[in-house]
Protein backbone atom coordinates (compact mmCIF):
# COMPACT_ATOMS: atom_id res chain seq x y z
CA UNK A 1 0.00 0.00 0.00
CA UNK A 2 1.26 3.46 -0.91
CA UNK A 3 0.39 6.08 1.67
CA UNK A 4 0.16 9.83 1.18
CA UNK A 5 -1.64 12.86 2.62
CA UNK A 6 -4.77 12.00 0.66
CA UNK A 7 -5.03 8.46 2.06
CA UNK A 8 -8.20 7.98 4.14
CA UNK A 9 -7.32 7.71 7.83
CA UNK A 10 -9.31 4.51 8.30
CA UNK A 11 -7.40 2.80 5.47
CA UNK A 12 -4.02 3.78 6.91
CA UNK A 13 -5.21 2.64 10.31
CA UNK A 14 -6.33 -0.71 8.93
CA UNK A 15 -3.00 -1.14 7.14
CA UNK A 16 -1.00 -0.43 10.30
CA UNK A 17 -3.04 -3.07 12.13
CA UNK A 18 -2.48 -5.47 9.24
CA UNK A 19 1.31 -5.14 9.41
CA UNK A 20 1.09 -5.50 13.20
CA UNK A 21 2.48 -2.08 13.95
CA UNK A 22 -0.67 -1.25 15.87
CA UNK A 23 -0.93 -3.86 18.61
CA UNK A 24 -3.56 -2.01 20.60
CA UNK A 25 -6.97 -2.33 18.95
CA UNK A 26 -8.01 0.95 20.57
CA UNK A 27 -5.27 2.98 18.85
CA UNK A 28 -6.85 5.42 16.41
CA UNK A 29 -5.25 7.85 13.96
CA UNK A 30 -6.29 11.43 14.65
CA UNK A 31 -4.18 13.28 12.09
CA UNK A 32 -1.69 12.83 9.26
CA UNK A 33 0.50 15.81 8.34
CA UNK A 34 3.78 16.61 6.59
CA UNK A 35 6.64 17.16 9.05
CA UNK A 36 8.63 19.08 6.45
CA UNK A 37 9.58 19.23 2.81
CA UNK A 38 11.06 15.90 1.72
CA UNK A 39 12.93 15.66 -1.57
CA UNK A 40 13.31 11.95 -2.19
CA UNK A 41 10.45 10.21 -0.39
CA UNK A 42 6.96 10.56 1.01
CA UNK A 43 7.38 11.58 4.65
CA UNK A 44 4.37 11.85 6.95
CA UNK A 45 3.78 12.49 10.63
CA UNK A 46 1.02 10.27 12.00
CA UNK A 47 -0.66 11.22 15.26
CA UNK A 48 -2.84 8.79 17.13
CA UNK A 49 -4.69 8.94 20.42
CA UNK A 50 -1.63 7.27 21.99
CA UNK A 51 1.50 8.60 20.23
CA UNK A 52 3.00 10.06 17.09
CA UNK A 53 5.52 8.61 14.63
CA UNK A 54 6.99 9.19 11.18
CA UNK A 55 6.10 7.16 8.09
CA UNK A 56 8.68 7.25 5.33
CA UNK A 57 7.97 5.51 2.04
CA UNK A 58 9.89 5.43 -1.23
CA UNK A 59 8.50 5.52 -4.75
CA UNK A 60 10.15 4.59 -8.07
CA UNK A 61 10.86 8.30 -8.62
CA UNK A 62 12.09 11.34 -6.72
CA UNK A 63 9.13 12.64 -4.75
CA UNK A 64 9.92 16.31 -5.35
CA UNK A 65 10.72 15.80 -9.05
CA UNK A 66 8.49 12.96 -10.18
CA UNK A 67 9.93 13.00 -13.69
CA UNK A 68 13.27 11.75 -12.27
CA UNK A 69 13.29 7.98 -11.82
CA UNK A 70 14.95 6.63 -8.68
CA UNK A 71 15.34 3.11 -7.28
CA UNK A 72 12.48 2.30 -4.94
CA UNK A 73 14.82 0.06 -2.90
CA UNK A 74 16.57 3.13 -1.47
CA UNK A 75 14.44 2.95 1.67
CA UNK A 76 16.04 -0.40 2.43
CA UNK A 77 19.47 1.26 2.30
CA UNK A 78 18.28 3.77 4.87
CA UNK A 79 17.05 0.94 7.07
CA UNK A 80 20.36 -0.91 6.74
CA UNK A 81 22.24 2.25 7.70
CA UNK A 82 20.24 2.69 10.91
CA UNK A 83 20.48 -1.04 11.61
CA UNK A 84 24.28 -0.96 11.28
CA UNK A 85 24.56 2.06 13.57
CA UNK A 86 22.30 0.56 16.23
CA UNK A 87 24.12 -2.78 16.18
CA UNK A 88 27.70 -1.56 15.99
CA UNK A 89 28.04 2.00 17.27
CA UNK A 90 25.88 2.80 20.29
CA UNK A 91 27.56 6.20 20.68
CA UNK A 92 25.48 7.36 17.70
CA UNK A 93 22.10 6.24 19.03
CA UNK A 94 21.46 9.68 20.51
CA UNK A 95 21.95 11.22 17.06
CA UNK A 96 19.58 9.09 14.97
CA UNK A 97 15.84 8.46 15.16
CA UNK A 98 14.76 5.12 16.55
CA UNK A 99 13.54 2.61 13.96
CA UNK A 100 10.10 1.36 14.97
CA UNK A 101 9.37 -0.96 12.04
CA UNK A 102 10.49 -1.70 8.49
CA UNK A 103 8.22 -3.38 5.94
CA UNK A 104 10.34 -4.24 2.91
CA UNK A 105 7.51 -5.26 0.59
CA UNK A 106 5.77 -1.93 1.14
CA UNK A 107 9.00 0.12 0.96
CA UNK A 108 8.01 1.59 4.29
CA UNK A 109 10.12 2.72 7.22
CA UNK A 110 8.45 3.78 10.47
CA UNK A 111 10.60 6.03 12.64
CA UNK A 112 10.49 7.77 15.97
CA UNK A 113 8.96 11.24 15.81
CA UNK A 114 11.72 13.56 16.99
CA UNK A 115 9.13 16.20 17.87
CA UNK A 116 9.91 19.88 17.61
CA UNK A 117 13.02 19.63 15.47
CA UNK A 118 14.05 21.76 12.54
CA UNK A 119 16.40 20.85 9.77
CA UNK A 120 19.47 23.05 9.76
CA UNK A 121 18.91 24.70 6.39
CA UNK A 122 18.27 27.87 8.41
CA UNK A 123 22.08 28.11 8.52
CA UNK A 124 21.95 29.33 4.92
CA UNK A 125 20.17 32.49 6.03
CA UNK A 126 22.10 33.00 9.27
CA UNK A 127 25.46 33.07 7.43
CA UNK A 128 27.27 31.87 10.52
CA UNK A 129 28.41 28.61 12.02
CA UNK A 130 29.02 27.89 15.67
CA UNK A 131 32.32 26.14 16.28
CA UNK A 132 30.65 23.70 18.67
CA UNK A 133 28.14 22.75 15.94
CA UNK A 134 30.94 21.97 13.53
CA UNK A 135 32.81 19.97 16.16
CA UNK A 136 29.71 17.92 16.97
CA UNK A 137 28.98 17.25 13.29
CA UNK A 138 32.55 16.11 12.67
CA UNK A 139 32.33 13.88 15.73
CA UNK A 140 29.07 12.36 14.48
CA UNK A 141 30.34 11.75 10.96
CA UNK A 142 33.62 10.30 12.22
CA UNK A 143 31.64 7.83 14.30
CA UNK A 144 29.58 6.90 11.24
CA UNK A 145 32.85 6.24 9.43
CA UNK A 146 34.10 4.06 12.30
CA UNK A 147 31.02 1.85 12.19
CA UNK A 148 31.78 -1.70 11.13
CA UNK A 149 29.29 -3.18 8.70
CA UNK A 150 28.76 -6.58 7.14
CA UNK A 151 30.16 -7.29 3.70
CA UNK A 152 26.60 -7.52 2.41
CA UNK A 153 25.92 -3.82 3.06
CA UNK A 154 23.96 -2.48 0.05
CA UNK A 155 26.11 -1.19 -2.80
CA UNK A 156 23.33 1.31 -3.61
CA UNK A 157 24.61 1.49 -7.18
CA UNK A 158 21.49 2.80 -8.90
CA UNK A 159 21.04 5.72 -6.51
CA UNK A 160 24.76 6.44 -6.64
CA UNK A 161 24.57 6.61 -10.43
CA UNK A 162 21.72 9.11 -10.16
CA UNK A 163 23.61 11.17 -7.59
CA UNK A 164 26.79 10.93 -9.66
CA UNK A 165 24.99 12.54 -12.59
CA UNK A 166 23.81 15.46 -10.48
CA UNK A 167 27.15 16.01 -8.72
CA UNK A 168 29.82 15.21 -11.29
CA UNK A 169 28.21 15.48 -14.74
CA UNK A 170 25.10 17.62 -15.28
CA UNK A 171 26.39 20.82 -13.60
CA UNK A 172 29.34 20.87 -16.00
CA UNK A 173 27.46 20.30 -19.26
CA UNK A 174 26.95 23.39 -21.40
CA UNK A 175 23.54 22.25 -22.59
CA UNK A 176 21.99 20.45 -19.66
CA UNK A 177 18.48 21.83 -20.14
CA UNK A 178 18.65 23.92 -16.97
CA UNK A 179 18.70 27.70 -17.32
CA UNK A 180 20.80 29.26 -14.58
CA UNK A 181 19.45 32.68 -15.52
CA UNK A 182 16.10 31.51 -14.15
CA UNK A 183 17.90 31.19 -10.82
CA UNK A 184 19.76 34.49 -11.09
CA UNK A 185 20.34 36.74 -14.07
CA UNK A 186 23.96 36.50 -15.19
CA UNK A 187 24.65 33.15 -13.52
CA UNK A 188 24.67 31.27 -16.83
CA UNK A 189 27.44 33.49 -18.19
CA UNK A 190 29.37 33.05 -14.95
CA UNK A 191 29.22 29.27 -15.32
CA UNK A 192 30.43 29.00 -18.93
CA UNK A 193 34.22 29.15 -18.31
CA UNK A 194 33.95 26.23 -15.89
CA UNK A 195 31.75 24.21 -18.24
CA UNK A 196 34.30 24.73 -21.02
CA UNK A 197 37.36 23.90 -18.91
CA UNK A 198 38.37 20.40 -20.01
CA UNK A 199 41.18 20.07 -17.45
CA UNK A 200 38.75 20.94 -14.67
CA UNK A 201 36.24 18.41 -15.95
CA UNK A 202 38.95 15.77 -16.14
CA UNK A 203 39.76 16.32 -12.45
CA UNK A 204 36.07 16.14 -11.58
CA UNK A 205 35.67 12.92 -13.57
CA UNK A 206 38.43 11.24 -11.55
CA UNK A 207 36.68 12.04 -8.29
CA UNK A 208 33.39 10.92 -9.83
CA UNK A 209 34.94 7.59 -10.79
CA UNK A 210 36.16 7.18 -7.23
CA UNK A 211 32.64 7.93 -5.97
CA UNK A 212 31.28 5.08 -8.10
CA UNK A 213 33.99 2.63 -7.01
CA UNK A 214 33.74 0.40 -3.97
CA UNK A 215 35.24 1.57 -0.69
CA UNK A 216 35.53 0.31 2.86
CA UNK A 217 34.10 3.17 4.92
CA UNK A 218 30.43 3.54 5.80
CA UNK A 219 29.39 7.00 4.66
CA UNK A 220 26.13 8.90 5.02
CA UNK A 221 26.29 10.08 1.41
CA UNK A 222 24.34 13.35 1.76
CA UNK A 223 25.87 15.02 4.80
CA UNK A 224 24.56 18.57 4.45
CA UNK A 225 22.20 20.84 6.48
CA UNK A 226 19.05 19.27 5.00
CA UNK A 227 20.08 15.97 6.63
CA UNK A 228 20.73 17.49 10.05
CA UNK A 229 18.00 18.14 12.60
CA UNK A 230 18.60 20.33 15.62
CA UNK A 231 16.81 19.95 18.92
CA UNK A 232 18.11 22.06 21.78
CA UNK A 233 21.84 21.25 21.91
CA UNK A 234 21.59 17.94 20.09
CA UNK A 235 21.85 17.21 16.37
CA UNK A 236 20.10 14.28 14.72
CA UNK A 237 21.19 12.81 11.40
CA UNK A 238 18.46 11.71 9.00
CA UNK A 239 17.96 10.66 5.36
CA UNK A 240 20.89 8.26 4.83
CA UNK A 241 19.37 6.72 1.69
CA UNK A 242 22.50 7.70 -0.29
CA UNK A 243 24.68 5.67 2.07
CA UNK A 244 27.25 3.16 0.82
CA UNK A 245 30.75 1.91 1.52
CA UNK A 246 32.96 4.64 0.11
CA UNK A 247 35.61 7.10 1.30
CA UNK A 248 35.44 9.42 4.31
CA UNK A 249 36.55 12.49 2.37
CA UNK A 250 33.25 12.49 0.48
CA UNK A 251 31.12 13.15 3.58
CA UNK A 252 33.72 15.56 4.95
CA UNK A 253 33.99 17.46 1.67
CA UNK A 254 30.23 17.90 1.46
CA UNK A 255 30.22 19.13 5.07
CA UNK A 256 33.07 21.56 4.36
CA UNK A 257 31.45 22.86 1.17
CA UNK A 258 28.21 23.81 2.87
CA UNK A 259 29.98 25.49 5.75
CA UNK A 260 32.00 27.51 3.23
CA UNK A 261 28.84 28.43 1.31
CA UNK A 262 27.37 29.66 4.58
CA UNK A 263 30.40 31.37 6.13
CA UNK A 264 32.51 32.20 3.01
CA UNK A 265 35.53 31.02 5.04
CA UNK A 266 37.69 28.26 3.56
CA UNK A 267 39.53 27.85 6.89
CA UNK A 268 36.72 25.47 7.81
CA UNK A 269 38.54 22.77 5.82
CA UNK A 270 41.54 22.94 8.16
CA UNK A 271 39.23 22.98 11.18
CA UNK A 272 37.48 19.83 9.97
CA UNK A 273 40.84 18.12 9.51
CA UNK A 274 41.83 19.17 13.02
CA UNK A 275 38.59 17.85 14.52
CA UNK A 276 38.59 14.58 12.57
CA UNK A 277 40.27 11.91 14.72
CA UNK A 278 42.21 10.09 11.99
CA UNK A 279 44.35 11.13 9.05
CA UNK A 280 42.53 11.96 5.83
CA UNK A 281 43.72 12.82 2.34
CA UNK A 282 43.82 16.62 2.30
CA UNK A 283 43.89 17.01 -1.49
CA UNK A 284 40.91 14.69 -1.92
CA UNK A 285 38.97 16.52 0.79
CA UNK A 286 39.66 19.84 -0.95
CA UNK A 287 38.57 18.49 -4.33
CA UNK A 288 35.28 17.08 -3.05
CA UNK A 289 34.68 20.39 -1.27
CA UNK A 290 35.25 22.34 -4.47
CA UNK A 291 33.03 20.08 -6.56
CA UNK A 292 30.18 20.32 -4.06
CA UNK A 293 30.45 24.13 -3.95
CA UNK A 294 30.41 24.33 -7.74
CA UNK A 295 27.53 21.95 -8.27
CA UNK A 296 25.42 23.78 -5.69
CA UNK A 297 26.04 27.10 -7.44
CA UNK A 298 25.78 26.10 -11.12
CA UNK A 299 23.98 22.76 -10.93
CA UNK A 300 20.37 21.71 -10.69
CA UNK A 301 20.36 21.14 -6.92
CA UNK A 302 20.11 24.76 -5.83
CA UNK A 303 20.11 25.77 -2.17
CA UNK A 304 17.88 28.20 -0.22
CA UNK A 305 20.72 30.69 0.06
CA UNK A 306 20.83 34.30 -1.12
CA UNK A 307 24.15 35.36 -2.65
CA UNK A 308 25.09 38.18 -4.98
CA UNK A 309 26.57 37.35 -8.35
CA UNK A 310 29.92 38.64 -7.10
CA UNK A 311 29.77 36.35 -4.06
CA UNK A 312 29.02 33.41 -6.32
CA UNK A 313 31.90 34.34 -8.59
CA UNK A 314 34.25 34.46 -5.60
CA UNK A 315 33.01 31.08 -4.38
CA UNK A 316 33.36 29.54 -7.84
CA UNK A 317 36.94 30.79 -8.06
CA UNK A 318 37.68 29.30 -4.65
CA UNK A 319 36.06 26.01 -5.67
CA UNK A 320 38.17 25.95 -8.84
CA UNK A 321 41.36 26.38 -6.81
CA UNK A 322 40.33 23.58 -4.44
CA UNK A 323 39.61 21.17 -7.29
CA UNK A 324 42.77 21.99 -9.24
CA UNK A 325 45.11 21.73 -6.22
Amino acid sequence: MFIDLQSPLHKVESFLHQIEFFSNKNEKITEITKPGEGNMNVVLRVKTNLRSFILKQSRPFVQKYKEIKAPIERIEVEHQFYKAIIANNTSLNQHIPQVLKFIKEHHLLILEDLGKCEDMTSLYSSYKIERNQLKLLVNIVSNIHKTKVANKYPENKELRKLNHQHIFELPFLENNGFSLNNVQEGLEKLSIPYKKDELLKEKIKKIGDKYLSEGTTLIHGDFYPGSWMSKQENIYIIDPEFSFLGFAEFDLGVLAAHFILISKDKAVIDTIEDFYPTTIESALLAQVTGIEIMRRLIGLAQLPIVLTLQEKENLLQLAYQLIMN
